[in-house]
């Protein structure tokens, strides 16, 4: 019954538009108090004990990474190095879209931080040759999610905290799946370009490229100190995301003298403020998912689920059903800390290794942010696009396809995740 009515009290409270973190918090503590067994006080001692973790001190300095580089104007450098580089193809500056976001998906780690800083560059361009803004926003809003699959990553780094899994793992598990993603999406441009005839947007050329790369060399280094550290050992994520937070400043205030100290103390600001919401909401999530737990609601959703069937490809469909519809309504790291004590159990159980089950999941939760009502990145695109809410949602919608397409290789063909992995680590 206490059970019922802590579900109830969450899902009504965000219905209500209370913050995620409030609501699991707020609902958690009524449970304790009326469930009368176990003292108030632990509802703070839990939230602190979910913070109180070394490798959620990358979240922060990657959240500062990645507002000093759109600061810093290195975003708008990788952008032109993109679009010299496959600006020439049909519907080039579609491609160039999903390029940039590759490579900046090497700094940041976070969609919602390409969509806000680099979307806004990649619309603005768009708009200015005469694209449809629909596709616009639909193309960005897509490309957006690959930064959270490609290392580093802060789902990943959440997931890896939450499971006990290697985030050295996860990071290297994820750089495949994103390379899928973005040839998914290029052929979906290639179709887009095609059907409505689409320009080249600059012809190519060697001294054009040469140009860009100069200018952009620095800036392009950023993601291979971090993804290069990682995998080689030299960096733990944690001293990554520190790692590139220096060569950043260093790139802001003394290369291209673009960071200035006003700006300085402006993202720091940001960044504390987002800090506070995201680890405010890990905070919450774990007092939510330690009364799930010590409630066995995970052995009994595991015995639901495995009651339905035990075959392997089924679970993993109902799994990725859950997912994605949990991640139509809740915010992402919410979601990875209540449903991984519930779900990865069950993966286990049927095989899964968790280093593979983490980027179905993340994978999952990303498509989910492209998905109303919570689609946290339509509502970024929305504001920095002046384009409406609804119009963003219908726009993004054909680009859920190719998405889609790669989430079921994913899913099903563990190769893609753990052929890297396992040649590094294991």
């Amino acid at each position: 019954m206490l059970l019922t009515l802590l579900f109830v009290m969450v899902f009504a409270l965000i219905m209500l538009g209370v913050p995620v973190a409030i609501a699991l918090a707020g609902s958690s503590a009524v449970f304790i108090l009326l469930d009368g067994h176990v003292p108030g006080l632990v509802v703070a001692h839990r939230m602190i004990n979910g913070v109180d973790s070394f490798p959620l001190l990358a979240v922060p300095f990657f959240i500062l990474a990645g507002n000093l580089m759109n600061t810093a104007g290195i975003t708008e450098r990788i952008f032109d190095f993109a679009k010299a580089m496959i600006g020439w193809l049909p519907g080039g500056l579609g491609h160039v879209n999903i390029g940039a976001s590759v490579i900046f998906a090497g700094m940041s780690g976070a969609a919602v931080a390409d969509a806000g800083g680099l979307g806004a560059i990649e619309i603005k361009a768009m708009r200015d040759a005469n694209y449809d803004p629909g596709f616009a926003v639909g193309i960005t809003a897509a490309s957006s999610t690959i930064g959270p699959i490609i290392p580093p990553s802060l789902p990943m780094v959440i997931y890896g905290v939450v499971a006990g899994a290697s985030i050295g793992q996860l990071f290297a598990a994820g750089f495949v799946p994103g390379l899928l993603m973005a040839i998914a999406l290029m052929v979906m441009v290639a179709v887009y370009a095609r059907r409505y005839k689409y320009p080249r947007d600059q012809a190519f050329r060697f001294s054009i490229l040469g140009r860009a790369f100069i200018r952009a060399f620095l800036s392009l280094l950023t993601p291979v100190i971090i993804v290069g550290g990682i995998l080689s050992g030299a960096f733990t994520p944690t001293e990554a995301a520190i790692a590139a937070c220096a060569w950043a400043l260093i790139l802001g205030l003394f290369v291209y003298r673009t960071l200035t100290v006003r700006r300085f103390l402006k993202v720091s600001m940001d960044t504390i403020e987002t800090t506070s919401v995201v680890l405010f909401i890990v905070a919450a999530a774990s007092i939510f998912a330690w009364i799930l737990t010590s409630n066995r609601v995970p052995e009994h959703f595991a015995t639901l689920i495995l009651g339905v069937s035990e075959n392997p490809i089924i679970i993993l469909l109902l799994i990725n059903v859950i997912l994605l519809i949990v991640g139509c309504f809740m915010e992402t790291v919410a979601a990875i800390t209540i449903l991984v004590p519930v779900l990865l159990p069950i993966a286990v159980h049927i095989g899964i290794d968790p280093v593979h089950f983490g980027v179905i999941l993340v994978l999952n939760l990303m498509i989910g942010l492209l998905t109303p009502p919570v689609g946290m990145v339509l509502y970024v695109l929305s504001r920095v696009s002046k384009v409406p809410f609804e119009r963003c949602v219908s726009a993004t919608a054909p680009f859920l396809i190719p998405l889609f397409a790669v989430l079921m290789l994913v899913t099903f063909f563990p190769i893609f995740t753990m052929w890297l992995p396992t040649l590094i680590y294991r």
